[in-house]
């Protein structure tokens, strides 16, 4: 075997494929540039403004992120004078890599995954709960007000939407009998929201509160703490900082279709025979549109206040996911699901 087909045959086997390329970290950073750019652009059109037009004019300023993400490139690296140096350097590639991580669990197709395992549902839920750590360190080893405000602010939220999005996670887990996301696809005869909509509804908003998009952008606060745990990261790593919402929106819109949107389903077994990682172009489809979806509610809400968002999961998103995992129940015991 020659050197270039054991590079081929290395780069499409699942363990590569998945996490580097698809529904990995290219896949992820091309969805992070063309999800930001539809952001502003939506919110541009429902203002009615331009939005990012100048760079690739003639294809409505598609690469204005692209343009954004070389400056931060050249921008000097300031380490200020009053921070916790070490962990403040060593928390961005922290948050990358927990950013990142997750899609080594996420199967793209039947018999496509990474890492196969019986229990990858509450492996890939353990480390999307890792990542505030990250989040907390760089706003403590920053030691700035407003940094370390935005890193109290990660931690209340965090406590308010982690409950609901495992309790509404592990009500799907109940009703298919399995914590296995290839098995949970398997199983669906019909999606997740129809079977248990009251699950699919709390994930969607605990989603939308774990990746810190609008309605809950509490923790950046752009107008009342400037970017929060991110304001004394400059160049490349403020864009990383920037970029880590849009990568944890990705693998929990990943994660929604595969538990509620019937994952890969239908399959496209023409694409499945050339080649099982070609297979997941509905499950990507699938999470590409609800990115839009939650993208486009910065458009038409406001902000919560940090009290109203706590209030909200605790007293309503905890008691919808409890009433999920009891539905779930009913329809495994009662209806036999």
């Amino acid at each position: 075997m020659g050197l270039v087909e054991w590079i081929v045959r290395l780069v499409l086997s699942p363990g590569v494929f998945a996490p580097v390329i698809f529904p990995g970290l290219l896949t992820a950073l091309a969805v992070l540039l063309i999800v930001i750019w539809a952001e502003r652009k939506i919110a541009a059109r429902v203002q009615m403004r331009v939005g990012p037009l100048y760079v690739t004019r003639h294809f409505g300023g598609v690469l204005q992120m692209l343009a954004d993400g070389t400056r931060y490139m050249f921008q000097e690296f300031i380490v200020p004078e009053t921070a916790d140096k070490v962990p403040y350097m060593l928390a961005p590639a922290l948050a990358l890599t927990l950013a990142i991580a997750p899609f080594a669990l996420i199967p793209s197709a039947p018999g496509f995954a990474p890492v196969k395992s019986p229990y990858s549902l509450p492996a890939l839920l353990a480390i999307l709960a890792s990542t505030p750590l990250s989040v907390l360190l760089m706003g403590w080893s920053s030691n700035n007000k407003f940094s370390i405000q935005g890193a109290v602010r990660e931690a209340f939220m965090t406590l308010a939407y982690e409950v609901p999005l495992f309790l509404s996670a592990l009500s799907m887990a109940i009703l298919y009998g399995s914590m296995d996301l290839e098995e949970i696809v398997g199983r669906q005869f019909l999606p997740g929201a129809l079977l248990n909509p009251v699950a699919a509804f709390t994930f969607f908003v605990a989603m939308v509160m774990s990746s810190g998009r609008l309605p809950f952008d509490i923790v950046e606060g752009e107008q009342e703490i400037v970017a929060g745990p991110y304001v004394e990261y400059t160049g490349i790593v403020f864009g990383i900082g920037m970029g880590l919402a849009y990568l944890k929106l990705y693998a929990l819109s990943l994660l929604y279709s595969l538990l509620f949107l019937s994952g890969w389903e239908p399959l496209p077994r023409a694409l499945y025979s050339v080649y099982p990682g070609l297979a997941g172009v509905w499950l990507f489809a699938k999470a590409f549109t609800l990115m839009l979806f939650v993208v486009f509610l910065r458009s038409v809400y406001g902000r919560y206040r940090l009290d109203q968002a706590l209030r909200a999961g605790w007293r309503v998103y905890l008691v919808l996911a409890v009433v999920s995992i009891l539905l779930s129940c009913l329809l495994r015991v009662v209806v036999n699901v």
